[in-house]
């Protein structure tokens, strides 16, 4: 039987972070590119193999941007206006692609003294609560929330209030969800009462401050407050879900754990090792095929969805030989794709990485017996969600 006329079958496989689900192996060692049936119930192209996703990622027949077009296969519903999908493609096209890699530069005056000052701020009060400890909702999430209000420019007091617009604005549903529209508009108003406010600084006044200048006369407020929302949404929950899904993973090593206390120099080098295992893509990255193109030993024809696999990618042993293994020499061990890749490659690589080094510093030096407080079969993953987290990580020390 020929993969084209295989059965589709149901994707995501699983929300559990801690292991990778049985399929991808299977899949990538036989069907590469398989057909399976998303959450939104339409047919997609599912890509396991290292090759194949390089190949989709690279090759600009495959578009981010038409995923969001009316009428085509989709992975769930839309929870952002479907305009804002290719959010950095946007941003370009409007000219503020500088001032937005200016604000994501993880060597801007100070940044790097904030977030050491912000982690260990954070780790005493977890000292001072005791154990145990919710590390995702103590540590990982403010620290990710806290240093994108820094960036953004905006009180660091309206984290939570940002923070809550997550749970949906990520959701994977089969069908609209009413809520999404209300977190919508709520956060636009939001930003763009702070493009007024002369309290703002940071990014959001340089956006403000565009607004008299001729050359950006085409910019309104809301396309400025769009840069706002979708930075701190996607920036928050990218660095949160990859930093708590790393310290799940440093947890499962106890050997690294213990390396990289002796030697704190290797924390770098491991953080690439962590985001080449880790499994918070609770998802296949999607691309619309434009025409037709060979993939492997399927001709993706227009119009069809193609999902590819990162966990898929960044396991197999033929980019990654020994991939279950934490390799802090590997010498391609930036070669993984958990920031995707070309044009579409996540602007804030160094970034993230900046930010998970210092919470990785901070955390190994004041707490070396960090583990788990439960059992990691308890740990009750977030389902129907873009990323792969779970809902608490509690931890003793």
């Amino acid at each position: 039987m020929s993969t084209e006329t295989l059965t589709a079958i149901d994707f995501p496989f699983s929300w559990r972070g801690d292991q990778l689900p049985a399929e991808v192996e299977e899949l990538r060692t036989g069907t590469p590119v398989r057909r399976v049936r998303t959450i939104a119930g339409d047919e997609a192209w599912l890509v396991s193999s290292y090759d194949l996703c390089r190949q989709v990622l690279e090759d600009p027949r495959f578009s981010l941007k038409d995923t969001s077009a009316p009428g085509v296969p989709r992975q769930y519903a839309l929870t952002i206006p479907p305009e804002v999908v290719n959010n950095m493609g946007n941003i370009t096209g409007a000219g503020l692609r500088k001032a937005v890699l200016k604000a994501l530069n993880p060597k801007s005056p100070g940044l790097a003294e904030w977030l050491r000052s912000c982690a260990a701020e954070l780790v005493d009060g977890l000292v001072h609560e005791g154990a145990p400890a919710d590390l995702r909702g103590s540590f990982a999430d403010p620290y990710s929330a806290g240093m994108h209000c820094r960036i953004l420019g905006i009180p660091q007091q309206d984290a939570p209030r940002l923070m809550r617009s997550l749970d949906i604005a990520f959701m994977n549903s089969a069908c609209p969800v009413t809520g999404a529209r209300l977190n919508w508009d709520r956060d636009i108003a939001y930003m763009t009462e702070r493009l007024d406010d002369p309290a703002t600084t940071g990014l959001m006044a340089e956006l403000a401050a565009l607004r008299t200048d001729p050359d950006y006369s085409h910019l309104t407020d809301e396309m400025l407050a769009t840069v706002g929302v979708t930075m701190f949404g996607a920036g928050v929950i990218s660095t949160s879900g990859f930093l708590t899904m790393a310290l799940v993973s440093l947890i499962q090593h106890p050997e690294l754990q213990a390396e990289l206390i002796a030697h704190p120099d290797r924390i770098p080098a491991a953080v690439d090792e962590l985001l080449r295992i880790n499994l918070s893509i609770g998802d296949g990255l999607p691309r619309l095929a434009t025409e037709d193109v060979q993939l492997g030993d399927v001709q993706v024809k227009a119009g069809e969805l193609v999902l590819v696999l990162v966990e898929g990618a960044n396991f197999d042993p033929a980019a990654f030989p020994d991939p279950y293994t934490v390799d802090l020499t590997r010498e391609n061990s930036t070669a993984h794709l958990s920031f995707g890749g070309g044009r579409h490659y996540c602007p804030a690589t160094a970034l993230g990485r900046k930010h998970a080094e210092i919470a990785l510093e901070t955390l190994l030096e004041r707490m070396p017996d960090l583990r788990l407080a439960v059992p990691i079969e308890q740990l009750v993953w977030r389902t129907g969600f873009m990323k792969r987290i779970p809902e608490r990580l509690p931890i003793m020390w």
